[in-house]
């Protein structure tokens, strides 16, 4: 107030006169470092991660890298970043609930697995085999390649049971990989249970259908693969970086892994 420094009135009588608080007049500005720190989180994820929101920056922020900031000031400056005009929103089209599916209980009751295409620069036609474990939504393996025959797809599950351990129900559709008689063979010697969906009916293996469109959205589109490995490595990656650091909102926010060691 320039009265108390200019004619020399009691700050008290300023208070009186302007109609203000003394907390108000006392007020200092602060945590202006954190704001710069959030400032660079954003603009660092944002770039690293071009098809990420602000509802996965917030929860990387909160649950990977363990800060405590107010969603409400981490999204202020969001928006004063203009990150929030980034990604266009699309067009949603309305359709009727089709209900949600059980969530298992520990890992290893159920998987999901499916196939998506893509293509190499060369214009070859290429197929992904993806794995997750329903329970923490974890992606237990992407296989890659030209063609994946029924015999490619039980080496490819043998090999993640190695290493995770025997499922006791397997979800997938009607493609022919999944209804030959070979898989039907090998399910029934290691006592798994194939669970079909109905034709038609992909809501019923959504958990897949949700991590493909990840898949889709955070790594297909955005490389160009000029060999079978260039693929598979790039897939390797990913995979680690969605199971390790991705927050997931389905499972509250945290990434898969995490999801599995608080369980």
């Amino acid at each position: 107030m320039k009265g108390v420094v200019k004619r020399g009135i009691s700050i008290r009588l300023a208070y009186v006169v302007s109609g203000i608080s003394e907390t108000c007049y006392r007020y200092q500005a602060k945590l202006s470092g954190d704001n710069a720190l959030i400032a660079h989180w954003l603009l660092k994820l944002t770039q690293a991660h071009k098809r990420w929101g602000f509802g996965l920056c917030f929860l990387y922020l909160r649950n990977v890298k363990g800060y405590t900031w107010n969603h409400k000031r981490v999204y202020r400056i969001y928006r004063e970043l203009e990150l929030n005009l980034r990604i266009q929103p699309r067009r949603r089209i309305k359709r009727d609930y089709p209900g949600e599916l059980a969530v298992p209980a520990a890992p290893n009751q159920v998987w999901s697995m499916d196939f998506m295409g893509d293509q190499l620069v060369s214009g070859k036609s290429l197929r992904t085999f993806n794995v997750i474990d329903d329970y923490n939504r974890e992606g237990l393996g992407i296989e890659v390649d030209l063609s994946l025959p029924a015999q490619r797809v039980i080496r490819a599950l043998d090999q993640i049971i190695e290493w995770r351990g025997k499922p006791a129900a397997l979800r997938c559709d009607n493609g022919p990989e999944y209804i030959s008689q070979a898989l039907v063979e090998w399910a029934n010697r290691e006592r798994i249970t194939l669970i079909y969906i109905q034709p038609g009916k992909s809501t019923q293996n959504a958990y897949i259908e949700r991590f493909n469109r990840t898949a889709r959205h955070e790594w297909l589109d955005r490389h160009e693969f000029t060999s079978v490995a260039h693929a598979q490595l790039l897939a390797t990656q990913w995979l680690w970086h969605y199971n390790h650091e991705r927050p997931n909102s389905a499972i509250g926010g945290v990434p898969p892994a995490q999801r599995l060691q608080t369980g």
